[in-house]
């Protein structure tokens, strides 16, 4: 949570940190101001001190909503700088900030951040190591920031954010399976679209587009509603030229984002229109197994990686390979069981094998479960997804409920 941030802050042995980059889509700034049309601002924190953000004075305004506190760079005008920093803008920018640093106390080891020019960032930072030398700057890598580790336990109103979004994606959900079972079929088993033309998998991408902007949510990093063989890659988006045709095995994997880059939530569900090709009910079967057993193995305080250790047991014993038969496999359980998800889609704690044993399940914890089989040389792939979260009372609950049929069957 926000409030840990100094603790995690000590542990990293941080004096302090900067964010660069606009208050949307930038996870680290977003997750502190709230969001909001500022641009090109700068946030620094000093352990132990409140934030303040940095902005330029048209977005004062749009700024103050943070409630954060406000700084102008504006009190620090270019015109001081323009002479020693000889028309290098990078230099300028370095100057400039080391001024702003100096009159925060700002030295030791500071933490970098946030989603901005790398080129530009990269001049500014190297100017600045060698103008104030009583800073280190320290980059980290993602998967163990200091702000994945905050982010890692959720508010209660995070949480009921994530379950908006939940909503808003079954909702989605339900209306893409209720227009491909009403279809007309042909005697090629295609589907046909409103004109008598044969389905595209491209038309049915244009309508989930559509269905999730008329909710005002936001599939900021795409989608996937893929077929046959396409569904047996796991982050395959799918061929728009592909016909949508009875018996192909289809995974829907639908994570939207509320606009500005809030929170995300992510779903999947494998379906089957009219019937099951030979062999894809065994395998989903199997699936949904797999996913009742881990869920069922679930509880506060548990080491999340032992959910993925359970997955790869179970199907291990249905005779697939899982990554801790065979290194890298391309076929049979070949990732993770499940991963924590917020303002990132992809956050702590996670549960692949190489997951260090501090990923574990507390209170506020918001994670997936989605064990998965895919045969491509089958033209087959299934997963389930649901988002779960760990309740302060130790409890797991679900976030969104939705049916889990496979084969759904058609109206006409």
């Amino acid at each position: 949570m926000r409030s840990d941030l100094d603790h995690f802050m000590e542990e990293k042995n941080l004096d302090a940190f900067l964010v660069y980059g606009n208050a949307e889509n930038n996870p680290p700034m977003m997750y502190l101001t709230g969001g909001g049309h500022v641009t090109h601002a700068t946030l620094i924190k000093k352990r132990g001190q409140a934030p303040v953000l940095f902005c330029g004075l048209m977005e004062r305004d749009e700024a103050a909503k943070s409630g954060l506190t406000v700084r102008l760079y504006d009190d620090y005008p270019w015109q001081n700088y323009a002479e020693k920093s000889g028309g290098d803008q990078s230099l300028l920018a370095a100057l400039r900030l080391q001024h702003i640093m100096d009159d925060m106390g700002i030295k030791g080891r500071v933490g970098v951040f946030g989603n901005t020019e790398l080129s530009l960032m990269f001049a500014v930072l190297s100017h600045l190591s060698s103008l104030k030398k009583d800073i280190q700057f320290v980059g980290e890598s993602r998967e163990n920031s200091l702000f994945l580790y905050a982010m890692e336990t959720k508010e209660e109103n995070e949480v009921a954010r994530i379950r908006r979004m939940g909503k808003i994606t079954t909702e989605v959900v339900g209306k893409t399976a209720d227009y491909l079972t009403s279809c007309v079929v042909n005697e090629k088993e295609q589907l046909l679209d409103e004109n008598s033309q044969p389905l595209k998998l491209g038309r049915v991408r244009e309508k989930i587009n559509l269905w999730l902007a008329e909710r005002n949510a936001s599939p900021s990093e795409g989608f996937i509603f893929s077929l046959g063989r396409d569904s047996a890659v796991p982050h395959s988006q799918g061929n728009p030229e592909d016909i949508m045709k009875l018996g192909e095995t289809i995974v829907f994997d639908i994570y939207p984002q509320e606009p500005g880059g809030g929170y995300f939530y992510d779903f999947t569900r494998t379906w089957s229109l009219g019937y099951a090709k030979p062999g894809a009910q065994e395998l989903y079967d199997q699936v949904q197994d797999c996913y009742k057993r881990v869920v069922a193995s679930l509880k506060v305080g548990m080491n999340f990686k032992e959910a993925n250790e359970l997955t790869c047991e179970i199907f291990e014993k249905y005779g697939h390979v899982s990554p801790r038969t065979e290194k890298n496999p391309q076929s049979g359980y070949i990732h993770s069981v499940g991963h924590g998800v917020g303002i990132n889609i992809h956050e702590r704690p996670f549960s692949g094998l190489m997951a260090t044993d501090d990923n574990v399940l507390r209170p506020g914890v918001v994670m997936t479960i989605e064990p998965g089989l895919y045969y491509p040389d089958n033209g087959m792939g299934f997963r389930i997804e649901d988002t779960y979260t760990v309740k302060a009372d130790g409890s797991i609950e679900i976030l969104a409920d939705y049916p889990y049929d496979f084969v759904l069957k058609m109206k006409h």
